[in-house]
């Protein structure tokens, strides 16, 4: 995966498109957050939440963390505010057609993070994601994926009052590090990916692993095996967007 610095969505192929974010039709915004990874939305991406998110909104506090909701009634107003957000958000992506090749819709989110507000929406729909979809417990750690996932993984573990760790590549990560290399992988076959030990990532502790988009599901499959072999619980995952004609979830398996 390209590095943080990368200024697209989409990850942009080596050589030959990268058939895990480019795709000849609008990938969907969603969000797996479940064992099987539930969605935002069925083909239509679900709208983001917006917490009366207006242009002059000041974005969520870090020290307002998560709290586990269970009642009906909260349920049924997250589920309004995510729809309203998701079109916010939806809104706020550009798209590049023929790009990097011909027959190709690059899908570009770091217009997201060009607007705080639309930034802080972003981060109050993860938010209520999670809340959703675990409405009894909160996650300990977010496991972020190489490179995307550095861009909004940092602060949703903030707002839910968990711990950051990084899924890199082979060798990027110093120390003692659990090593896996993903198999049909997204984005070269036979990639290695790492997380070190002793980062946060351990027995007792429950994780979910986000990323900008779920394409063939190779490294974030890779992911969740590494926390496994960690001794963390595996609570689910959590994307932007996902290429559901790759069927990337299939490879996904959360307990």
């Amino acid at each position: 995966m390209n590095e943080i610095g990368d200024s697209t969505s989409a990850h942009p192929p080596r050589s030959a498109p990268d058939a895990t974010t480019h795709s000849p039709q609008n990938p969907k915004l969603s969000s797996t957050a479940t064992s099987r990874a539930a969605q935002f939305s069925s083909h239509e991406m679900k709208d983001f939440p917006p917490a009366s998110l207006s242009d002059n909104a000041t974005p969520p506090l870090a020290h307002e963390t998560f709290k586990p909701r269970a009642s009906q009634t909260h349920q049924a107003s997250d589920s309004t505010e995510l729809s309203t957000l998701t079109k916010k958000i939806r809104a706020s992506l550009r798209q590049y057609p023929d790009f990097p090749s011909p027959g190709i819709l690059f899908e570009d989110i770091l217009p997201i993070f060009a607007s705080p507000t639309t930034h802080a929406a972003l981060l109050h729909a993860l938010e209520l994601s999670v809340t959703s979809n675990f409405p009894l417990e909160r996650p300990d750690v977010i496991v972020g994926l190489e490179a995307r996932g550095f861009l909004f993984g940092p602060s949703l573990a903030l707002h839910l009052g968990a711990a950051f760790v990084p899924l890199r590549k082979g060798g990027k990560l110093p120390g003692e590090c659990e090593t896996m290399t993903a198999g049909g992988k997204e984005y070269g076959t036979g990639d290695v990916w790492q997380l070190q030990k002793g980062a946060g990532v351990g027995k007792g502790k429950k994780v979910l692993v986000v990323d900008d988009v779920i394409a063939t599901g190779g490294t974030a499959a890779a992911a969740g095996k590494l926390v496994n072999r960690l001794g963390a619980t595996l609570m689910g995952y959590l994307f932007l967007l996902e290429l559901d004609f790759l069927k990337g979830r299939d490879k996904l398996d959360a307990p």
